[in-house]
């Protein structure tokens, strides 16, 4: 496959760093909201699949103010049970409804792990590409963002879960990794942001290890994003549903924002917003 842009095709690199760049530079953290329009998210799977109810959450998204949103068509649900699907199929739920949710007007992500569904998603508008295996899953993924300028989130993730190992090493250890395959495939330090993978090969122990230790990954100089938003962890210290889960979520994202976290993904904006909103406003009182 080469998902290369073809000759036609803008790079969409200029509007994606512009975007990031302001969103990275506030102080107060950039929100991503997410739009799954898969029938098996581990959160919301089949709500939001059908055009007209993704289009419908979008714009509650931006209502309550948004700062991005990150579409995704494939599940890749941190815990046993997500089903791959083909470029085809992500190709087919993204269509009826990505230039239309483009249209509305804020910065849209692609999470996909897959060269070629990028590539539609930036010819589409989009203009950031959210990469759950970090450029090592997908060969064509790095020169596809080279090619096109724009900025990547390159996220940790493991096949499996080792509970001896030191998390935060491991993460490391990954970046090293994406970073030498970014910078061979000539994608600017600039361009890229991290994100531990919260829930994602991972212990519950280990994800809240990793939000407790973020702060090791200034090391890197590059912005974090953490979207810790439902996740398995919270149930471990609080048995909950993943619709039970807010209260830990924001939890989470305000110890994450403490500890240097530029973006923060998550399913509930508006409550999301509030907390991070209002921890500032009391952090930023003499």
């Amino acid at each position: 496959m080469n998902a290369s842009p073809s000759p036609s095709v803008p790079p969409a690199g200029s509007a994606g760093i512009d975007v990031l760049r302001t969103l990275v530079g506030r102080r107060l953290p950039a929100v991503m909201g997410v739009l799954n329009i898969t029938p098996d998210s581990f959160s919301d799977g089949g709500e939001f699949i059908a055009p007209a109810r993704a289009l419908e959450r979008a714009r509650a998204m931006i209502a309550a103010g948004v700062d991005i949103i990150d579409i995704g068509a494939e599940s890749t649900r941190p815990y046993k049970g997500a089903r791959p699907v083909t470029a085809a199929d992500e190709l087919a739920r993204l269509k009826p409804v990505l230039s239309d949710v483009v249209a509305l007007g804020v910065p849209i992500s692609i999470d996909s792990m897959k060269a070629e569904v990028v590539a539609f998603a930036l010819d589409q508008g989009a203009v950031i590409a959210n990469d759950v295996w970090g450029l090592q899953r997908d060969a064509d993924m790095a020169p596809l963002i080279a090619a096109r300028g724009a900025p990547v989130i390159v996220m940790h993730n493991r096949d499996s879960v080792d509970p001896a190992i030191d998390i935060v090493a491991d993460i490391k250890t990954f970046f090293l990794r994406s970073l030498d395959i970014a910078a061979k495939a000539g994608i600017a330090r600039e361009k890229i942001v991290l994100d531990p993978g919260i829930g994602f090969g991972k212990t519950a122990e280990q994800s809240m290890t990793a939000l407790a230790r973020l702060r090791e990954l200034d090391m890197f100089g590059l912005p974090i994003l953490v979207g810790a938003s439902r996740k398995r962890f919270i149930a471990s210290v609080s048995p909950s549903e993943p619709s039970e889960r807010l209260a830990g979520s924001i939890a989470a994202h305000l110890i994450a924002a403490q500890r240097g976290a530029k973006i923060i993904r998550t399913h509930d904006v508006a409550e999301t917003l509030q907390a991070l909103r209002v921890a500032h406003a009391i952090e930023s009182k003499p």
